[in-house]
């Protein structure tokens, strides 16, 4: 009996294991099943409904390409296995099913989507590896062995991404050109009447500048002379160490741009100053009696967003003080890029607080909790600034928002915007003087300030006071050429510039 009970005993136990056995083989052979199907590109696409990007993955290199080899969503858009795969998957698959239960397609911004800097959270630089493992194959051209060079050379935390140069391989984009744009620049003009002479100005307000030799013209606003508080005091929300301390500043009278210098105008001075075959080992040589303008972008400037009105971006500080020299040869004034004290004056058109227009910046900012559940009320920034919630990832006209006091347009945002002075986060600390008038910056730096705020900041970045600057070595990350360019940034999209004009010594009146 007791033999027949321990039998019995064992047999129960030894059947509850294979039980166990097959319930846990069922679900992960299920799982695996499961796992493997919803990472098909079927079953991507019935999800994503958004059908313009399974058409630009058919047009790639990752799928049509010489060898005929497919490259599938999950093989890109999640990292390979055992490199965090399956949380990668539940993450992305959890954030994709609320989207398609709970929101409506029609109200995403595929636009800001389909951007580089979105991209790259959906994008995972060990899957790029892991089928790209030989990364100077025979078949690279020497500016892509410089670039995979640096990049393999560059420390962990300082590497680039694999599409900041290659983003247009998994979905394709004929406005995405990586590569030499020897056309960039060259278009059919309409005829219209060609300007021989420039604005004849008499008197100190707003004039039309017409540019000799094209047909071009612009709105130049007269900024009168006045005294202000430059910087951001403390009590102020979200403001910066380096907006501080608050300063007197005095400033004689100048004329500013009414908007950022466009393409329009920018390519002007493009087509009449670059040379198509120049290298850029020439380009810091001096040119006697003569403007030495860019060389051939690398990619689209413009990104594809149009030019005409829009803001010229892209071009590096060198480029935008050129440019002013150029403008000053053809029209016989002086054109600069305005000072750091000149362009926050400006910008604040007489006010002293966060804004030129009302308004809180915690309330406008994204970055809150409690903003990101229940949004906030900006339709008061949304009138005058474009930024982050409301460009769609890209630069717009002037036409797009109102003008500050002074008249002036997208002092706050579309894109920030170089200043003459050199960069320095102690800057007003350390100006000597209890007033100071017309103050120039530190004497001597590195990099430049940029002031303004751009498409892609948030609200707490487009506040009057603050400031940022130029970061050259980050800016060039990309680009390919040795030397890099000193006319174009390959990786900063949301920087221009607008012009100052000074009154010479006949000008009279306020």
């Amino acid at each position: 009996m007791k033999l027949s009970k321990l039998f019995k005993k064992v047999k129960s136990r030894y059947g509850l294991v294979v039980l166990g056995i097959l319930i846990t083989s069922f679900f992960i052979i299920s799982f695996n099943l499961v796992s493997d199907y919803t990472s098909t590109d079927k079953y991507c696409v019935s999800c994503h409904i958004h059908p313009v990007q399974d058409q630009n993955w058919r047009l790639s290199e990752h799928y049509n390409n010489k060898s005929g080899f497919v490259t599938h969503c999950v093989e890109c858009h999640l990292p390979p296995k055992g490199h965090g795969y399956l949380p990668a998957k539940a993450k992305h698959g959890l954030k994709d099913l609320y989207g398609k239960f709970f929101k409506d397609s029609a109200s995403f911004d595929w636009e800001a989507k389909k951007s580089l800097e979105n991209a790259k959270k959906y994008v995972y630089e060990q899957s790029c590896i892991r089928c790209h493992q030989n990364l100077f194959p025979v078949t690279l051209s020497v500016n892509g062995s410089n670039a995979h060079l640096q990049y393999v050379n560059s420390p962990d935390g300082q590497k680039q991404n694999c599409i900041n140069c290659h983003l247009n391989v998994g979905h394709y984009d004929k406005n995405n050109l990586h590569g030499h744009n020897i056309n960039f620049g060259i278009t059919e003009t309409v005829a219209k009447e060609v300007f021989t002479e420039p604005a004849k100005v008499q008197k100190f307000e707003n004039f039309t500048e017409k540019v000799p030799g094209t047909i071009l013209s612009f709105e130049m606003v007269a900024i009168p002379e006045g005294t202000f508080e430059m910087g951001s005091p403390e009590s102020e929300e979200l403001r910066k160490p380096d907006e501080g301390p608050v300063r007197k500043v005095h400033l004689s009278k100048f004329w500013m741009g009414i908007a950022e210098v466009s393409w329009d105008e920018y390519l002007e001075f493009f087509k009449a100053t670059a040379s198509q075959g120049r290298k850029e080992a020439v380009v810091t040589q001096p040119v006697t009696d003569a403007i030495t303008g860019p060389t051939p972008p690398w990619g689209a400037p413009d990104q594809g967003w149009g030019k005409g009105s829009h803001p010229a971006i892209t071009m590096s500080w060198k480029a935008a003080n050129t440019y002013c020299q150029w403008l000053s040869k053809k029209t016989g004034k002086k054109y600069r890029l305005p000072t750091e004290a000149e362009w926050e004056y400006a910008c604040r058109g007489g006010s002293q607080t966060p804004y030129f227009f009302p308004g809180n910046p915690k309330k406008f900012t994204s970055a809150g909790i409690m903003n990101k559940i229940f949004g906030a009320d900006t339709t008061v920034i949304n009138s005058y600034v474009i930024y982050k919630e409301n460009s769609q990832a890209k630069t717009r006209e002037p036409e797009s928002v109102w003008a500050n006091p002074f008249g002036l347009k997208n002092m706050l945002g579309n894109v920030a915007e170089f200043c003459s002075d050199y960069y320095a986060p102690n800057a007003y600390k350390t100006a000597s003087g209890e007033t100071l008038t017309n103050p120039t910056g530190p004497a001597n730096g590195q990099e430049h300030v940029i002031r303004g705020g751009s498409f892609k900041s948030d609200a707490k970045d487009v506040r009057s006071a603050a400031r940022d600057f130029t970061k050259t070595k980050a800016w060039l990350m990309t680009d390919p050429q040795m030397p890099k360019s000193v006319w174009w940034y390959s990786d900063s999209n949301d920087v221009g510039f607008r012009v100052v004009c000074e009154p010479d010594s006949t000008i009279v009146g306020q």
